[in-house]
């Protein structure tokens, strides 16, 4: 039995747009400290997942609570609880990072102290001193994605999720940016990942593998090639799909 808390609970969860269901009757628990990844190919439901998870979107049916808040009825709380890093990195480009920070820590009803001393942490626990008055739009993509977590870390919360993050980055940027996601996930932060890159999935302690709006397999990296007789997680997607449709 996990003795750890749990950050993230769902049952049956379920999101439906007219006769289509994005996301089909989602189960899971995640713990305090973890990083989760949802893998899959675009359209797959992760994304609409997320969104409800983060107090974004109503669901049609189920349950969740994230940081112990019901996504039915406490969403408000449940934003001021999570940390958000879109696909699209949600900065303005004609303020310098520090601007940014700066901005967002008004956003998040931080006072001036604490948004000076988040800023001195968070510019070096993403590496972007140097660059603090730089405008961001001439920051190259990887840096942008540096700024995007430090102000999705910005009011120190319990959990944070990223949307795709290194999606467009090369992969040098990506290698650096999971690093950060170690890291922040060392400070007993859940962090949890959506992506469609397989190899992403090595990096995460347990992923969520969904396909046209189910989680089709549930579990840590190692265990799941081991299941399935694979040396690569992209042999076990390929795998779980084949899989899949031979049970459509």
């Amino acid at each position: 039995m996990n003795s750890r808390k749990i950050s993230v609970q769902t049952r049956d969860l379920t999101k439906r747009f007219g006769r289509f269901t994005a996301v089909n009757r989602v189960s899971l628990q995640v713990y305090e400290g973890e990083i989760f990844g949802f893998l899959g190919a675009n359209g797959a439901g992760k994304t609409t997942l997320i969104r409800m998870l983060t107090g974004l979107l109503k669901p049609s049916e189920g349950e969740g609570f994230v940081a112990g808040y019901d996504i039915w009825r406490q969403a408000e709380a449940i934003k001021r609880h999570i940390g958000y890093m879109s696909q699209r990195f949600s900065l303005y480009e004609d303020l310098t990072a520090e601007e940014n920070l700066t901005f967002y820590g008004g956003i998040y009803g931080l006072n001036r102290r604490d948004i000076e001393n988040r800023k001195r942490e968070l510019f070096a626990h993403v590496g972007l001193q140097p660059f603090a008055n730089q405008m961001t739009r001439d920051l190259p993509l990887g840096f942008k994605q540096r700024l995007a977590l430090a102000c999705a870390l910005l009011h120190d919360p319990p959990i944070v999720f990223l949307d795709e993050p290194t999606s467009g980055v090369d992969p040098r940027a990506r290698r650096n940016f999971w690093n950060l996601i170690y890291q922040t996930a060392q400070l007993g932060k859940t962090v949890f990942v959506t992506t469609h890159f397989m190899d992403e999935a090595e990096y995460c302690h347990r992923v969520g593998i969904m396909h046209m709006g189910k989680i089709i397999a549930l579990g840590a990296p190692g265990r799941l090639k081991q299941k399935y007789r694979k040396s690569t997680m992209q042999d076990v997607f390929i795998e779980l799909h084949r899989l899949s449709e031979e049970q459509a």
